[in-house]
């Protein structure tokens, strides 16, 4: 009796031991950063403390595009992180460019929105789907200082992109683009754009096509820059599209491939915007717990106010949470794993940033202090990208879609 249970008790400590192995060959994704991405994370970190923490609070005040800070990244290469080596790209995978977003977007904002948008929405797009001619031209150059943006959302076109009025009109080998793009980001500084386009409103999106876009094309206009309420060293303005005409050669993809391209784009572009809301949530973290040790009231310090450590770990867990969302994301990119990243570091952000507001009471709310340039940040990674009620809808239809349950 006592040998048939020890036999049995082994049998199933050898079925387990198999389940477990199965598991952790079937699951890609682990928390354990490569030797590689580590570095990556390093090299990021202390540039964002040293060269970006100092300047964030200026370039934020004024307004300023952060040229120089953009040619620093340049130059570490990861204005191309991802891009192949023989376009002039370091071949990065997707979690070593998240960590470097959240790292550099911890030190400012608007500098870890730049990296985000030019290399998830543009450098990626044009590495990937881009051919030869195409990556010779609008990619070789934007690994080396030039800027690339994405044109998807227009007046009346947000989140929904088959709704896109912007023509496209065929004659003989050439393509005209008419319409009129609204919140492209580094567009006063850009070189080249990716525009969505439809050559038929009716298919709506079938109907779509992208096309790679020089801005100093003969047609392209720029508007003013838009004011905005964060990240405001990044530019954000219309671009108007008037007869503007272009080689077969620019069409990325087929025609009527344009919402398949948006869509998987944007599922890269959530896995930045996640991570830059990580490194904003981190940051605000980072600002609470340095003024909590420092500051004293009722004769001890904050930290050790039970209502102060309360919001501080709060603020502790909803990071931690974003960033392990974040990096499962990177490491297996799909609609609703970055739907699911995007929404839950959003929101981490703006609860993070609130409560950072709150530990440092009345000096939250002076410009003197980051807790209220956090909070600003904070916001727009909730809008930007596909607004927070979207990813809620996506991550919804997709765990149904898992289940046959639609």
């Amino acid at each position: 009796m006592v040998a048939g249970a020890i036999l049995k008790t082994t049998k199933l400590n050898s079925n387990l031991l198999q389940c477990v192995k199965f598991v952790a060959q079937s699951r890609s994704f682990t928390t354990q950063l490569t030797e590689q991405q580590l570095e990556i994370q390093e090299l990021t970190r202390n540039f964002s403390e040293n060269q970006l923490k100092p300047k964030a609070a200026k370039l934020d005040s004024e307004g300023r595009f952060p040229f120089s800070e953009i040619k620093s990244l340049t130059n570490l290469g990861l204005m191309g992180a991802c891009v192949d080596q023989s376009y002039g790209g370091l071949d990065l995978d997707y979690l070593s460019l998240a960590i470097a977003v959240e790292e550099i977007s911890r030190g400012c904002a608007s500098t870890g929105m730049i990296l985000s948008i030019h290399n998830f929405l543009y450098a990626n797009l044009v590495n990937e789907k881009g051919t030869p001619e195409q990556k010779e031209r609008f990619l070789c150059d934007f690994t080396k200082g030039s800027l690339g943006c994405f044109a998807l959302s227009e007046p009346n076109a947000g989140s929904d992109v088959a709704n896109i009025r912007t023509r496209a009109r065929k004659d003989g080998d050439y393509w005209i683009l008419n319409g009129k793009k609204s919140w492209v980001s580094t567009a006063v500084e850009g070189s080249a754009a990716a525009v969505f386009a439809t050559f038929d409103p009716e298919l709506r999106h079938k109907g779509l096509a992208c096309f790679l876009v020089p801005l100093d094309a003969e047609g392209v206009f720029r508007g003013k820059k838009e004011p905005l309420m964060g990240v405001r060293a990044v530019t954000a303005c219309d671009l108007m599209l008037e007869e503007v005409r272009l080689p077969s050669s620019c069409l990325l993809g087929r025609e009527g491939e344009g919402f398949k391209i948006a869509m998987e784009q944007l599922d890269q572009g959530r896995i930045g915007i996640a991570a830059h809301a990580v490194g904003i949530a981190q940051s605000a973290l980072d600002t609470a717990i340095s003024y909590a040790k420092e500051r004293h009231a009722f004769g001890k310090n904050l930290t050790r106010l039970p209502s102060v450590k309360d919001r501080l770990t709060d603020m502790c867990m909803l990071v931690e949470t974003a960033r392990l969302l974040t990096y499962r994301a990177a490491c297996d990119v799909s609609t609703k794993n970055s739907a699911m990243a995007k929404y839950v570091a959003g929101r981490a952000a703006t609860a993070a940033s609130d409560h950072c507001v709150q530990v440092l009471g009345g000096r939250g709310l002076s410009t003197h202090y980051s807790a209220e340039r956090h909070y600003r940040d904070a916001r727009g990674t909730q809008i930007y990208g596909g607004v927070t009620d979207i990813q809620k809808r996506l991550v919804g239809h997709y765990l149904l879609k898992e289940h046959n349950a639609l």
